[in-house]
């Protein structure tokens, strides 16, 4: 179907903004014009508290969203998106409330080290790190350290599939659920959606090769299936997955191959294509209604997972 009109005038309004930066955007000036953004507020919840836990190199900020009720609830570990140089928990504040709200489920949010400060796999891994504290603190924040799930948006879906993998072969934590938002899951630049979405719709293949430029070490890490999760060779024994995709957006092909590979694998994956939308229409939900029915769809498929 064409481009929504609801995507459009969010194009339109970036585009507007951006055309008032003079010279070259600088990542310096990407973190700050995403620190310094307008934000929508999200809903209310029971209970936020910010803290900092044990990183595998350093401390790690967290924020934990706590709904109304009693607990103990299922959790949803959290990896925001920004192609792993910019964004931070405030970013995806009104996402995380959110998704506490319509999932009845704690949310907590990682701000995981960026790029290229941090290169792979330093992210992978202080998010990971944060997941096993989730599972050993659970009584602390109140959740079944039976059911935890992990999830995020762009490169925070890629860090949620890492995760997964990781805990897969490392043996802890079991985890109960993976939501996969438009997810990076490979460096290949090549695929239909990269050629017919390479401008133009808010994520560029040019950005996304300079975001994989500035997250790994070297080509031979774009191999691995922590930084790539579709070059792991063996998807089984992997928790149920729900896949977002946007028709128009650059990683749709690969997040939709990663979620057939799965099932094919015999993990409960299913893959929701959102036609006439845009890479990171998920944080518009003020703007854009489709991002209010892919909320309700990501917060029954962890309702169905935590039952």
């Amino acid at each position: 179907m064409p481009l929504h009109p609801q995507a459009r005038a969010v194009l339109d309004q970036l585009n507007a903004q951006n055309a008032q930066v003079e010279g070259p955007v600088t990542l310096e000036m990407r973190r700050k014009m995403i620190d310094n953004a307008p934000r929508r507020s999200g809903p209310e919840v029971g209970r936020i508290e910010d803290c900092v836990i044990p990183g595998p190199e350093t401390d790690l900020p967290i924020r934990v969203y706590t709904p109304g009720g009693p607990g103990p609830f299922g959790a949803l570990v959290w990896f925001h998106g920004g192609g792993w140089v910019i964004g931070s928990i405030e970013s995806h504040d009104a996402a995380c409330r959110s998704l506490c709200v319509s999932a009845g489920c704690v949310v907590v949010s990682v701000d995981y080290r960026l790029a290229p400060e941090t290169k792979f796999p330093g992210p992978a891994e202080d998010c990971y790190a944060a997941t096993r504290w989730v599972q050993a603190n659970a009584a602390r924040i109140g959740i079944d350290e039976n059911k935890i799930a992990v999830g995020g948006d762009s490169s925070g879906g890629n860090l949620a599939a890492a995760v997964a993998l990781m805990a897969r072969d490392r043996g802890e934590p079991r985890l109960a659920f993976q939501l996969l938002i438009y997810p990076v899951i490979d460096r290949d630049f090549t695929t239909e959606s990269y050629q017919a979405n390479a401008k133009g719709y808010l994520l560029t293949r040019a950005g996304m090769i300079e975001n994989w430029r500035l997250y790994l070490r070297d080509d031979a890490d774009a191999a691995n299936p922590y930084a790539a999760p579709l070059q792991a060779g063996d998807l089984t024994r992997l928790p149920p997955a729900l896949v977002i995709t946007a028709e128009f957006d650059p990683l749709r092909d690969e997040g939709e191959a990663y979620g057939r590979r799965m099932a094919e694998a015999g993990v409960a994956a299913t893959c929701s294509r959102y036609d006439g939308m845009i890479h990171g229409f998920f944080s518009f939900s003020d703007a854009i209604d489709m991002a209010n029915d892919a909320t309700a769809e990501a917060a029954e498929a962890l309702k169905t997972a935590f039952a």
